[in-house]
C-alpha cells in the first residue's frame, strides 16, 4: 500500500479547541449520544479509517455511521486530534499509529515515545476512547522503501512499549508493527504455505520484532490484499482471489487451501513457527478490494470479495492452519482521493463508502444478517459541472496543458485504462478532467475558466457508468489542496487517456 504522510486535514474550529484542551487539560469534546446506534450484533470485523481526501466527513457523522453499522473497532493512521475525539465513549476499541516519518524521531529517544504515549494514549484513554493499540509505523519494511526504516522500526516498536508500561498501560494497550505480507514468501520452486518464511534480508530482524511482541502479548498486525497478487501477477488465476471456489486448489502437508487469502495467511502461521513463536496471535491489520482504477479494481468483482469474506468471518471459518475467530479491519472505510498512486491508480478507490458517504453496493458488517450497510446524508455544493467549452477559439492550442494542471490538482484516476471512465470519447475526457479540478476547488467560478475552454452548466454531464460528482460541503471548512502528482504518471495518464 502507498505510504501515508504524517500531515492531516485541517480541523474544524471546535475540534481545534478540543485539541488544544487535550494537550494542557485531557478535555475532548464528545460526540452527540443521539448520533449512534445500540451496537448490538457486531462481527468480529473492524474498518481502516483514513482522512486523505479533499473533503472530510465530519467525524461525529462518520462515527455514528460506524456504529450503526455494528463496527465495534476501527484502526487509524495518526491520532488526529480532530477524529479521535469523535470515538469518546462509544465502545468502538481503536488502534491509534505513529507515521512513518516520526520512526526516526522516537526512535532516537525514548522520552520521546513517552510524551507521544501521554498525549495520545493516555489523554485519549482518560477521555474515553477505548485505546487498544498503537501501530508504529505502517509497513515500514516494504521493498519500495530501500531499506530507509529497517534500522529504525524496531527502535521505536521497543521505545514505545516501554513507555506505554512506565504508563501504566503495558497491560491495556499494546505496541504493534502492522507490516505487509511481503516481509514473509515461500521459494517460488516451492510456492506452498509450509514452505514461508521471513525474507532473507530482514529474517533476523523479524526474528527480534516477533519474539519482542510475543513477549509482550502483542499480536502481529498483517496487511493480506487477494487484489494485489492479482494486479501484480497477470498469470495469477482470477477465482483464487475469491472465497467461492472455481480454482484448483493448493494441497500442501496435509491442507486444503481454495483461495490465496488463507494460503497467505497460513504462510505468515509457517514463518512464525520457524520464528519460534508458534501460537502468537494474528490480526488482519487490512484486507479489501478497491472499486475502480484498474481492470479488476470494480464494484462487481469488490462485492464478490466481501461477501464471501464476510460469510467467512461470520461463521468463524479461519483457515486450515488456524481455524475459528479471526480479527480484521477492513480496508478501508471511505474513499481518499489525496492518496498517492505510485502503487497504481486503485489506491484511491479501496472505500466501502464513496467520497459522499454512500454504500458503493450492500454488505452486512455486523453479521446479523440484515446486508444494509449504513451510510452517511451530507449536503451537497449546487448541482452544476464544469465542462469542455466546444466553441472556444482555438481550442486545442492549450488544452494540453490545462488537461494536465487539472489532473495535476484533482484525481482524474477514474479515466485510466480499465476504470469507471475509460470509454469516455476525447471530449468527454476532457469534461472530466475540467469538472474534478472545479469540484475539488470548491466549485469557484475561476476554477472552470482554463483560459475559455471551459464552461459551466447544470445539465448533469455523467455518462454511461462515468460518474461526474458534485462535490460535499466539507466537514472542515476549507479545501485541502491536493498534492501534486509526479508529471510522468499525470502525462501517461492523461496523455493515454485523452489524446489517443
Amino acid at each position: 500500500m502507498a505510504p501515508r504522510p504524517s500531515a492531516v486535514t485541517a480541523p474544524a474550529a471546535a475540534c481545534v479547541v478540543a485539541a488544544l484542551a487535550v494537550a494542557v487539560a485531557v478535555a475532548l469534546l464528545p460526540c452527540p449520544a443521539s448520533a449512534y446506534g445500540d451496537g448490538e450484533g457486531r462481527a468480529a470485523v473492524g474498518v481502516n479509517w483514513g482522512t486523505m481526501m479533499s473533503h472530510p466527513i465530519n467525524p461525529c457523522e462518520v462515527v455514528g455511521m460506524l456504529v450503526a453499522n455494528g463496527v465495534d473497532r476501527v484502526k487509524m493512521f495518526d491520532a488526529d486530534p480532530w477524529t479521535a475525539p469523535a470515538l469518546a465513549d462509544t465502545g468502538i476499541q481503536v488502534m491509534f499509529a505513529v507515521p512513518n516519518d516520526q520512526l526516526e524521531y522516537l526512535a532516537g529517544d525514548p522520552r520521546r515515545a513517552y510524551l507521544w504515549a501521554e498525549q495520545n494514549v493516555s489523554a485519549y484513554l482518560e477521555a474515553g476512547v477505548d485505546v487498544r493499540y498503537v501501530a508504529v509505523g505502517n509497513e515500514p519494511f516494504l521493498k519500495s522503501y530501500n531499506g530507509s526504516l529497517i534500522n529504525v522500526t524496531f527502535p521505536a516498536l521497543k521505545n514505545m512499549q516501554r513507555a506505554l508500561d512506565k504508563l501504566g498501560l503495558g497491560e491495556q494497550v499494546k505496541a504493534v508493527v502492522p507490516l505487509n505480507a511481503d516481509v514473509y514468501n515461500s521459494p517460488e520452486n516451492k510456492p506452498v504455505p509450509s514452505a514461508g518464511n521471513f525474507r532473507k534480508d530482514i529474517n533476523a530482524l523479524m526474528v527480534d520484532i516477533v519474539n519482542f511482541l510475543q513477549m509482550n502479548d502483542a499480536p502481529f498486525v498483517v496487511n493480506i490484499y487477494p487484489f494485489l497478487s492479482l494486479y501484480q501477477n497477470p498469470n495469477f488465476p482470477l477465482n483464487f482471489s475469491f472465497f467461492d471456489g472455481g480454482s484448483k486448489p493448493v494441497y500442501d502437508k496435509g491442507m486444503v487451501y481454495t483461495n490465496v487469502f488463507d494460503a497467505n495467511f497460513d504462510t505468515l502461521v509457517w514463518s512464525l513457527r520457524k520464528a519460534g513463536v508458534p501460537d502468537m496471535k494474528i490480526i488482519v491489520g487490512e484486507v479489501g478490494w478497491p472499486t475502480d482504477g484498474d481492470k479488476n479494481a470494480n464494484v462487481r468483482y469488490a462485492q464478490r470479495f466481501y461477501d464471501g469474506f464476510l460469510k467467512k468471518m461470520v461463521r468463524n471459518i479461519g483457515t486450515p492452519l488456524r481455524p475459528g475467530w479471526m480479527e480484521v479491519y477492513l480496508f478501508a472505510l471511505i474513499d481518499e482521493n489525496q492518496k498517492s498512486v505510485l502503487p497504481g491508480r486503485f489506491e484511491r478507490h479501496w472505500g466501502l463508502l464513496t467520497y459522499d458517504g454512500k454504500p458503493k453496493f450492500s454488505m452486512d458488517l455486523s453479521g446479523d444478517g440484515l446486508d444494509n450497510l449504513v451510510g452517511v446524508e451530507l449536503d451537497y455544493l449546487p448541482a452544476q459541472w464544469c465542462v469542455f467549452n466546444k466553441d472556444a477559439k482555438d481550442k486545442y492550442k492549450d488544452l494540453p496543458a490545462a488537461v494536465n494542471y487539472a489532473c495535476s490538482n484533482a484525481d482524474c484516476t477514474p479515466l485510466g485504462y480499465g476504470s469507471s471512465c475509460n470509454d469516455l470519447s476525447h471530449d468527454g475526457n476532457i469534461s472530466y478532467a475540467f469538472n474534478i479540478y472545479f469540484q475539488t476547488m470548491d466549485q469557484d467560478v475561476r476554477a472552470c475558466s482554463f483560459g475559455g475552454l471551459a464552461k459551466i452548466t447544470t445539465i448533469n454531464a455523467s455518462q454511461g457508468g462515468c460518474l461526474f460528482p458534485v462535490q460535499i460541503i466539507s466537514a472542515s471548512k476549507r479545501v485541502v489542496p491536493l498534492r501534486f502528482l509526479p508529471t510522468s504518471f499525470l502525462f501517461l495518464l492523461v496523455a493515454v487517456s485523452i489524446f489517443t
